[in-house]
């Protein structure tokens, strides 16, 4: 065994101890909020769209089911609302750094139409007044409406505007919590995981329009006259052999023979059917070559564009200030947790494999709460039959005593007016 105290495997121990302090004193938590003891002081609940009756309000709860019923979020409680929360933070710029953010949320409900998504937030915000007006500088998280929208946001905003990204990213639509991230780099690349797995990934130079491109197609150019693109062409060595156009198409069938029963003064003389000449082979046509003079597919060529002006911090966001949470939902029930801003993909990742230990103890909770939810109907159908069946047997005795009297006024009708007329 080799002695560790020699002082060459002391200092690479040295070395690495201090790599890895390294990494970690760079490395900073700007933000992380998993909603325990003390939330409230942190998050500012707005009073937007309070005066109209439209505003719904937040349960700090764990929800219906969940891996571990001491991890609590920030439950959506009221349908049909908007829902809007704040919480300042540390003002930071990622101008020189990876930025990470990073969020979980579990949709408990049929939404059937709403957001869960986030938002970050610079300069001053009134956050009683925090709203779906109010500025911001990133927006990250799933839309869902029906069957048919299920998009991811990523929407940056530059110079004030914002820049939705031109790819359609998808969402996870079932009720288990996912963790969304999203990872932007000095250099102005970009991922996004679902789940620690990365769905995808590129520029924010090609996948939004934020700047104009960097290369144009040149407007008005056009195919060079010399320009050969024929890959193929007739051999002009071919030469068409001799007799070549005298082959018939068509040559009687030496195997047939005349039937026996045949009449030439009633049917002619016999003649052999036709058959198709094997020897044809159909117009002759030169053999096809590669053509030597071949230059490709002629394409418009791409050029500089001269309206493109780079900018270097064009990953740099305002300065951010708040992380916000600003929905409208049809139906509430959407738990948000584990907000984290940092610079730090692995520590993003760490976070999500503590959270995911207790997977299979919330898909566990899920499916029996699954169980229990479809027993609760069962019942309240198996009832609402009964209830159908008992006002039918209702419906149908009070039909039977109506006819049995109008038949029974019917009869006796004319005693009464008898009776009448004697009084008379």
């Amino acid at each position: 065994m080799e002695n560790l105290s020699h002082p060459k495997h002391s200092l690479l121990i040295a070395l690495l101890l201090l790599s890895f302090l390294f990494q970690s004193s760079n490395s900073e938590i700007i933000f992380e909020e998993r909603f325990e003891d003390g939330w409230q002081s942190r998050w500012v609940k707005s009073d937007w769209k309070r005066v109209e009756g439209k505003a719904g309000s937040f349960k700090h709860t764990a929800g219906k089911w969940h891996g571990d019923p001491d991890d609590k979020g920030l439950q959506t409680h009221n349908d049909a609302k908007h829902f809007a929360i704040s919480a300042k933070i540390p003002e930071f710029t990622n101008k020189n750094r990876t930025l990470v953010v990073q969020y979980s949320i579990r949709f408990e409900q049929e939404i059937e139409c709403g957001g869960g998504y986030i938002k970050l937030l610079s300069g001053f915000v009134n956050q009683k007044k925090f709203g779906g007006d109010t500025p911001y500088s990133f927006m990250f998280g799933p839309d869902l409406c029906g069957t048919d929208t299920k998009k991811l946001h990523v929407i940056v905003s530059y110079q004030g505007q914002n820049y939705p990204i031109k790819k359609d990213l998808q969402c996870e639509t079932d009720k288990l919590t996912h963790f969304y991230t999203f990872i932007l780099r000095p250099d102005a690349t970009y991922s996004v995981l679902i789940d620690n797995r990365e769905r995808d990934s590129g520029s924010l130079y090609n996948d939004w329009d934020i700047l104009p491109p960097r290369k144009i197609k040149q407007t008005h150019a056009k195919k060079p006259a010399d320009w050969d693109d024929r890959e193929y062409i007739d051999d002009p060595n071919d030469i068409k052999p001799v007799g070549y156009d005298s082959i018939p198409r068509e040559i009687r069938d030496p195997k047939a023979k005349e039937p026996e029963d045949w009449d030439e003064e009633e049917n002619g003389i016999w003649k052999p059917p036709k058959i198709p000449n094997p020897a044809y082979k159909g117009p002759w046509k030169r053999k096809r070559i590669k053509n030597p003079n071949y230059k490709g597919k002629w394409k418009t060529q791409w050029i500089d564009n001269p309206e493109f002006e780079d900018d270097p911090d064009l990953y740099v966001l305002k300065p951010i200030k708040y992380v916000g949470i600003e929905v409208w939902q049809v139906k509430a029930g959407s738990v948000f947790d584990n907000i984290l801003v940092c610079d730090d993909p692995e520590y993003a990742k760490q976070v999500v494999e503590e959270v995911f230990a207790n997977r299979e103890s919330e898909k566990e909770a899920f499916e029996e709460a699954e169980k229990v939810r479809k027993a609760q109907e069962e019942e309240e159908a198996r009832r609402a039959r009964e209830d159908g069946e008992r006002r039918r047997r209702e419906r149908g005795h009070d039909r039977h005593r109506d006819r049995y009297r109008d038949r029974y006024r019917k009869h006796h009708r004319r005693d009464w007016d008898d009776d009448y007329h004697d009084e008379l």
